[in-house]
């Protein structure tokens, strides 16, 4: 997963896409925000649907999509006549994943309203509503609170119908409520098995009151990773994350790498990896996320690819 706000250029872009499908990566997520998160607010930061365009044209096999796409930022029509324009490009690739956005400081920059989160939520789920209805074949109707439809025909349509939904977050009270209802994917962020453990729980509640089989609903989650060989290339890869990620706790190499695993990162050596892999799976994980937050460390791809892909394969 790439973080587009910090730094991504087209060149890079391009890189990072001809080298995951070399590689053998799965598939290929974006981050969608206006602006760098870090405080450098002179980094590039490319429109997340525009670059999943070209991704959709220069790749052929990756399955791809955005990290997720917060609503407050598109009406949902436009989200609906985008991603099936893109699904399309790719033939059957995109992966929507939405989110009810969380940001202040980059709505009130460029003046998009923030609602409390009980009305975001409901901007969710009417978004995905809507989504849906204009997939669907024929005419559709819709009378929301947030958006409407009046006998609306959207064409193309996607390849893949449904259109594979991501809902992104862990809120236990709408968030999983919402994935219950609509979501062929849910997403949380951090390799933490106990807390993806009991936040299944809660989803299967909100299954069994929606009447659908958790078992429908796909599992993956984003998480961060530092890996190497050895100490001192761990050690490296540490130092260039401090000078991209400034808002690291300022500790020492150890102390730091120790609370990165705590808060979810996937940390260590291949074979540490591979365990953290292997626990998380184990909860019926079936995608990882990798954040890539080093956009030109190839070497790190390839380490994963090499020596971490073949190990959790078949798990």
């Amino acid at each position: 997963m790439i973080e587009g706000q910090e730094g991504l250029t087209w060149e890079r872009w391009r890189a990072i896409m001809r080298r995951a499908e070399a590689l053998g990566f799965e598939s290929l997520w974006r981050s969608d925000h206006y602006f760098s998160l870090m405080g450098r607010p002179e980094r590039d930061a490319l429109e997340t649907f525009t670059s999943l365009t070209l991704t959709a044209v220069e790749t052929s096999r990756l399955r791809f999509g955005p990290l997720v796409a917060p609503v407050t930022f598109r009406h949902p029509t436009l989200v609906a006549r985008m991603a099936a324009a893109i699904d399309q490009l790719s033939g059957g690739r995109l992966v929507l994943g939405l989110g009810a956005g969380w940001n202040v400081p980059e709505h009130q920059a460029f003046g998009l309203p923030f609602p409390p989160v009980r009305e975001r939520m409901d901007m969710l789920e009417e978004s995905i509503q809507v989504i849906r209805a204009l997939e669907a074949p024929g005419k559709a109707s819709f009378a929301g609170r947030y958006y409407r439809l009046e006998n609306a025909e959207m064409h193309p349509k996607p390849v893949q119908r449904p259109l594979p939904i991501l809902v992104g977050g862990a809120g236990e009270q709408r968030t999983l409520q919402i994935v219950a209802r609509y979501a062929d994917e849910w997403n949380m962020f951090g390799a933490v098995p106990e807390r993806i453990r009991a936040k299944s729980a809660v989803l299967a509640r909100h299954c069994e009151r929606a009447g659908r089989d958790p078992a429908r609903i796909a599992r993956s989650v984003m998480a961060a990773f530092v890996v190497g060989e050895d100490d001192t290339a761990i050690a490296r890869r540490l130092a260039a994350l401090r000078e991209i990620l400034p808002m690291l706790p300022p500790q020492g190499d150890a102390d730091l790498l120790r609370t990165l695993r705590e808060r979810g990162w996937l940390v260590g050596r291949p074979q540490e990896v591979v365990e953290q892999i292997g626990a998380v799976a184990q909860e019926g994980v079936h995608r990882i996320m990798l954040q890539h937050h080093n956009q030109t460390d190839f070497e790190a791809l390839e380490i994963i690819a090499r020596e971490v892909m073949p190990a959790v394969a078949d798990l």
